[in-house]
C-alpha cells in the first residue's frame, strides 16, 4: 500500500524526522489559507498523487504570494497529472500541500528499501537528489551508495559513518546531523513494516540541516493489521481499480504493457511465465496469480479482469494442478468460457494430479479458441503466435 507525501509527512514527524510544515488543501481557498497559516512569504504547491516525478509533470510549483498560491492550486487541483510512473492516461490530482519554502543549500537523495537477494533492507543514497533515482542507476551507477543493514543489529555508528563518508560530508555537524537523520528512517522503516522510503530531494540547508523535502512511503499490505493507523491512510481513488476489484475475488492482479493476458497459480509461477513469454518474443499484458483455489468462478472474473483491457490478443492459461485437480480446473476453464465472451485465443497448459485427463477434456470440447499445450515452453510459443496473428 503506498499513500501521499504529507501522508508520510505526518509519520515522519511521529519520528522526529525534520520536515518542512505544511498543510494538505483540497480546494483554492483552503491552499490560501493554509499559507496564510504557515506564514511567510514563499509557498510550494505540491500535487498529491501516489507517483513520482510531479515536478517534471507540472505538479510542483513555487508561489511568491498568496494570490500565486491560489492561481496555482487552482490549476494544479483537478488536472490529469502524467508523470514518468503514471503512464500516458496520467492521474487526477484531488489535494495539494501547501508547504513553507526551504532554504536549500544542496539537493541529496535517500532512501530505504527492502534488498531480496541480502534478505535485508539496504540504505540508498545519491548525491544526485531531485533526479530520478533509476536515471541516476543507469548513467551514473558509481553514484549509489548501497548499505545493507542486518535487522539483528540495527542501524550502528559504523552504518552511519558509511553514509556521510559516501556521500563527501566532512563537516562534524553535517555528519552528526545526517547520522541521526538515517538512524530515524531506518527505525521508522522497521517499525511500520515498510516496503519502500523515498526521499527525493533531501536537502542540506544553509545552516547545515538535513530536511526530507520530499517523502514516498509503501507498506507490506500482509502486515497491515499491526497497522490501523496506517491502514486508514489508504486512498482508495489512487489504486488501479481492476486490481482492487481482483483483490475482492481473492485474485492478485498487476497491469503491465503488453498483449498476452497471463493466468497463473503462484507468483513463482507467474513470474517464470512472464519470463518466458518474453524470452519466445511476445509481451505480458499482467501479472494474475488466482492462488491454490482455482475455479470456474475465479477463472470467469481472472478472464473478465484481463478481457477490459483492450490490448489483449491471447490468453495463456498456465496452472499447476496440486492443491485442486486439473480435471477440474479444465472443467473450470470450459464452464468459465460460458460465463465471460471470451474472444480472443486461450492457451492452456495444465500440468500436476491428472493433467492427462485434463488434457482429453479441453481436446474433446472442440472449442475454436481453446488450445491445450504440452509444457510451459510450448504454451508461451502458441501464445506468442496466436498474439502475432490475431
Amino acid at each position: 500500500m503506498n499513500i501521499h507525501e504529507y501522508q508520510a509527512k505526518q509519520i515522519f514527524a511521529k519520528y522526529g524526522v525534520p520536515t518542512p510544515r505544511g498543510i494538505v488543501a483540497n480546494t483554492p481557498v483552503q491552499a490560501v489559507a493554509n499559507a496564510q497559516e504557515l506564514g511567510g512569504d514563499i509557498w510550494v504547491v505540491k500535487a498529491q498523487i501516489h507517483a513520482g516525478g510531479r515536478g517534471l509533470g507540472g505538479g510542483v510549483k513555487l508561489a511568491r504570494s498568496i494570490e500565486e498560491v491560489r492561481t496555482l492550486a487552482s490549476e494544479i487541483l483537478g488536472m490529469t497529472l502524467v508523470t514518468h510512473q503514471t503512464g500516458p492516461e496520467g492521474k487526477l490530482v484531488q489535494k495539494v500541500y501547501i508547504e513553507e519554502g526551504a532554504d536549500i543549500k544542496d539537493e541529496l537523495y535517500l532512501g530505504v528499501v527492502l534488498d531480496r537477494a541480502k534478505e535485508m533492507p539496504v540504505i540508498m543514497a545519491s548525491t544526485e537528489g531531485g533526479m530520478a533515482i533509476e536515471d541516476v542507476a543507469h548513467d551514473n551507477p558509481e553514484k549509489i551508495i548501497k548499505i545493507a543493514v542486518d535487522p539483528a543489529i540495527g542501524f550502528q555508528s559504523f552504518h552511519g559513518r558509511e553514509l556521510v563518508f559516501g556521500l563527501g560530508i566532512t563537516d562534524p555537524m553535517e555528519q552528526k546531523n545526517l547520522i541521526s537523520f538515517a538512524s530515524k528512517l531506518y527505525k521508522l522503516y522497521m517499525e511500520n513494516d515498510a516496503e519502500m522510503i523515498e526521499i527525493n530531494p533531501l536537502i542540506k540547508t544553509g545552516k547545515g540541516e538535513f530536511l526530507a523535502l520530499d517523502g514516498k512511503m509503501g507498506f507490506d499490505d500482509s502486515a497491515l493489521g499491526r497497522h490501523p493507523d496506517i491502514e486508514e491512510m489508504r486512498d482508495i481513488s489512487e489504486e488501479d481499480p481492476d486490481e482492487r476489484e481482483a483483490a475482492q475475488y481473492g485474485l492478485s492482479y498487476v497491469s503491465l504493457d503488453g498483449e498476452i493476458g497471463c493466468m497463473v497459480n503462484g507468483a513463482g509461477l507467474a513470474m517464470g511465465t512472464m519470463d518466458t513469454i518474453n524470452y519466445m518474443g511476445g509481451t505480458p499484458a499482467n501479472f494474475l496469480d488466482v492462488g491454490g483455489k482455482a475455479n470456474a468462478q475465479t477463472v470467469a472474473k481472472g478472464f473478465e479482469i484481463i478481457l477490459k483491457n483492450p490490448n489483449v490478443k491471447a490468453i495463456f492459461v498456465n496452472i499447476f494442478g496440486g492443491i485442486v485437480r486439473c480435471d477440474r480446473i479444465a472443467n473450470g476453464i470450459l464452464e468459465a468460457t460460458k460465463m465471460v465472451d471470451v474472444h480472443v485465443p486461450v492457451i492452456v497448459r495444465l500440468d500436476g494430479t491428472n493433467a492427462l485427463e485434463a488434457a482429453e477434456i479441453l481436446q474433446n470440447a472442440n472449442i475454436a479458441n481453446v488450445v491445450a499445450a504440452t509444457d510451459l515452453a510450448d504454451g508461451a510459443a502458441k501464445a506468442v503466435a496466436a498474439a502475432k496473428q490475431a
